[in-house]
């Protein structure tokens, strides 16, 4: 730096300044050695203390929590409010677990636990504080502060020393998919167990935990959606990703469908708690997920008045390709055209006459897709097709649930309902799709069009008053026996091609209104 300095002397001063430089003395050896240690422990030390740890990976700094190999107080920083980051899920600096308006816990007190178990679906129970998890007994222990061993719930809510058991799956009134789901056990660590050495933390998260199943029904596409990932969402949202799922009978099958919601839903990877022995701690947990209706989201009972449309964005991000590689393949891949979606089922409630329904959608005008369901394709691929489609047609089923993939406010969903499924079918897809803005209309199969009339005299209960049968030969058997598991459909042309024509006229409105 000297040098530097004699190289460009100016104005009066520049003499001076070059004689002061001559008569300093030298650096010796000990201040050399002194100035490269200090620079060593600042190139050393700085990227602990200002880079983020990697996701899933523990990092010790100046300024995260000591190793999880060590035992922590249950006072610890894992309880500070700014652990969570942001202000996502936050109310004035306060971590804000539950995010439901008139719910007895969405006001409960700090190192407490509270349960709403209002609910005929689901119940959910939420622990506020340093929450750690007990892998031999499936159990998650609330750790106070040395201080602060009683606590208190909120009007209405149950909170108390004794434990709590939730099953997290939002069909409690079903006893038999129910059974089938572990039980969590939920209670406040006595004092005497804050220092037992099985409760240290391996692993400390500096978000909260939701406790949620990949079990019961979701290997059907419907309840994956209705009782997995919707609930989940309705429950977490508010937290913008910063929230671990602690998943119940994880399976690679289900980890692997869904890896793309599951990552729009946290940016932390998933804890398998059944399998995963060591002690994790949170900041917090939520055990159970919340449940509006099929798959509804009401705004009135969310804090921030999230609707399905926030829900469909969700998959947006999770599945649509980056804007300039959207640009390039629909640029290649435009049609003047609008584009129709036939969801095109094998095995049961099949459109025998699915040649002659695309033939006739294309003569009206739209650009047909078959989609065929059962050919392994991942739900990318799904998202891709579904949501080019100006119109998605298709006969009541599961698959049905990807008119999520639509595009809200401009696209339609005709479902076709076979004999007797009719309120089934209006319940599960009519009235989601119409919160979700898409145009719905629903093609009631008549008795002629019904593969059952080859079965059934015309005058049979079974084809003439599928609700009287219903009443007087089993109920739901009779319904997923004959209706659900018996029956194909060979639509009207004549009558289903009013319905393709005013699809076809709704997706030309669309496109002229862009």
């Amino acid at each position: 730096m000297a040098a530097s300095k004699l190289a460009v002397p100016k104005g009066l001063g520049a003499v001076e300044d070059a004689v002061a430089a001559k008569n300093k003395p030298r650096w010796g050896f000990v201040q050399f050695f002194f100035v490269l240690s200090v620079v060593l422990c600042v190139l050393l030390y700085a990227p602990r203390v200002f880079v983020l740890a990697p996701r899933g990976i523990d990092v010790v700094g100046f300024f995260t929590p000591n190793s999880s190999k060590g035992t922590s107080s249950s006072g610890s920083s894992v309880l500070s409010s700014q652990s969570v980051g942001g202000t996502a899920g936050h109310d004035g600096g306060r971590l804000v677990l539950d995010n439901q308006v008139h719910s007895p816990c969405s006001s409960m007190r700090d190192h407490t636990i509270c349960c709403d178990r209002s609910s005929v679906h689901t119940d959910v129970c939420f622990m506020a504080g340093d929450v750690r998890t007990g892998a031999a007994s499936l159990s998650l222990l609330l750790f106070p502060p040395h201080d602060h061993h009683q606590h208190q719930a909120p009007p209405n809510g149950t909170s108390s020393t004794e434990e709590e058991r939730v099953r997290p799956y939002p069909r409690k009134w079903e006893r038999l998919i129910m059974a089938k789901v572990p039980e969590v056990r939920l209670r406040v660590a006595r004092p005497e167990e804050e220092a037992a050495a099985e409760h240290r933390c391996d692993v400390r998260h500096d978000a909260p935990l939701l406790v949620m199943s990949a079990g019961g029904y979701t290997g059907n596409l419907f309840h994956a959606f209705n009782d997995g990932f919707l609930p989940s969402w309705l429950t977490v949202q508010h937290l913008r990703r910063r929230v671990v799922l602690g998943v119940l009978s994880y399976n690679p099958w289900w980890a692997g469908t869904f890896s793309e919601i599951i990552s729009g839903l946290s940016d932390y990877h998933v804890v398998d708690l059944v399998h995963d022995k060591r002690t994790h701690c949170f900041p917090g947990a939520i055990v159970g997920t919340r449940f509006h209706g099929v798959l509804v989201v009401d705004p009135a009972r969310l804090r921030d008045n999230k609707t399905i449309v926030d829900f469909h964005q969700l998959l947006a991000d999770a599945y649509e390709k980056p804007k300039a590689e959207q640009q390039g393949r629909s640029s290649s891949t435009s049609s003047i055209r609008p584009r129709l979606g036939i969801v095109s089922r094998k095995g049961t409630r099949v459109i025998e006459n699915q040649a002659a329904v695309a033939r006739l959608a294309s003569s009206i005008g739209f650009d047909v897709d078959v989609l065929e369901t059962a050919t392994g394709l991942p739900l990318s691929a799904w998202y891709a097709s579904v949501s080019a489609c100006d119109a998605l047609v298709g006969v009541h089923g599961a698959d049905l649930t990807k008119f999520l993939f639509l595009r809200p406010g401009r696209a339609s969903l005709a479902q076709i309902a076979p004999l007797g499924v009719s309120a089934i079918a209006r319940d599960c897809f009519g009235g989601p799709a119409a919160r979700m803005g898409v145009a719905y209309e629903q093609y009631e199969v008549g008795g002629e069009e019904s593969s059952l009339a080859r079965r059934y005299a015309a005058d049979d209960v079974v084809v003439a008053d599928p609700e009287r049968a219903k009443r007087e030969k089993g109920g739901w058997g009779l319904v997923a026996r004959v209706y659900l598991g018996g029956q194909n459909v060979s639509l009207d042309l004549g009558r289903f091609g009013e319905t393709l024509a005013r699809l076809h006229a709704h997706a030309l409105l669309q496109r002229r209104q862009r």
